[in-house]
């Protein structure tokens, strides 16, 4: 789209995610900031943009509330001033994401064992589409303790579960790794990381491979790692400021090796 834009002869393209941006003095650098609406906010998504997308870029919305962002539209009399918030995702439209995902995939819908990692049976599942790994609630099984979902096993259509403490993460593999100052660290960086939309950030020390590779090892404080899964993306923040991220390539548990530097 930026590409598209400058082709255009655009001076800028202004979008309506929920972001900052600021420049940098002196030396010119622009940083990516979460939006003043945490509940709104959307740097999650936009960890890879580059300088240059973010030099191009416009954000008006990233200082404003949702609420505010209405005011100023029934100011300006358009009609989705009072449009009812969506929370599907934008391309999905007006099904649900389970129904998108089955319309391409329809076995994600038959149902199966939901197992412990030892393999116990504690119930079945309405297909795979309706979980997803960290899930606690609506599992549809009655255990005297909470359980996590660990894994999607689509090659058995099993819903693998566990405790917290199997759950957590203790280290990752990253890989498509970018930074939004465009600059490949060379030392390990101290940050906070999230790995879903507007998850909780957990601590953590994020060392970068050669550049070439692309890739970085996440390590988490014993007990304070989130719950993820290898194809999510992972964040890295500083307070508000997005430094970048990569997807998620490999998730070492507790208990278990640590991801190889």
């Amino acid at each position: 789209l930026v590409q598209r834009a400058r082709q255009l002869g655009a001076d800028c393209l202004a979008t309506g995610h929920y972001v900052r941006v600021e420049a940098c003095e002196p030396d010119g650098m622009v940083r990516l900031y979460r939006a003043i609406d945490l509940r709104k906010d959307q740097s999650y998504v936009l960890y890879t943009l580059s300088q240059e997308q973010l030099r191009f870029l416009r954000f008006p919305l990233g200082r404003l509330t949702k609420p505010e962002v209405r005011t100023l539209a029934r100011g300006f009399g358009l009609p989705v001033a009072d449009k009812a918030e969506s929370q599907e995702i934008c391309f999905v439209g007006n099904r649900s994401y389970a129904d998108f995902v089955a319309e391409r995939r329809p076995d994600v819908r038959e149902p199966g064992e939901i197992v412990t990692r030892d393999g116990h049976v504690l119930g079945e599942h309405q297909g795979l589409v309706h979980h997803t790994v960290g899930q606690r609630r609506g599992l549809g099984i009655a255990a005297s303790k909470p359980y996590f979902v660990l894994e999607l096993d689509t090659q058995t259509n099993r819903l693998v579960v566990g405790d917290r403490d199997r759950a957590q993460t203790a280290s990752i593999l990253a890989s498509d790794v970018s930074f939004t100052s465009g600059e490949w660290p060379s030392s390990a960086v101290t940050c906070d990381i999230a790995v879903r939309y507007r998850g909780a950030p957990s601590h953590a020390v994020v060392t970068p491979g050669p550049e070439a590779d692309r890739e970085a090892t996440i390590v988490f404080p014993p007990g304070n790692g989130p719950i993820a899964s290898a194809g999510q993306a992972i964040v890295f923040y500083r307070g508000d400021e997005v430094l970048g991220g990569g997807t998620i390539e490999h998730v070492a548990r507790p208990g278990l090796a640590r991801v190889a530097p």
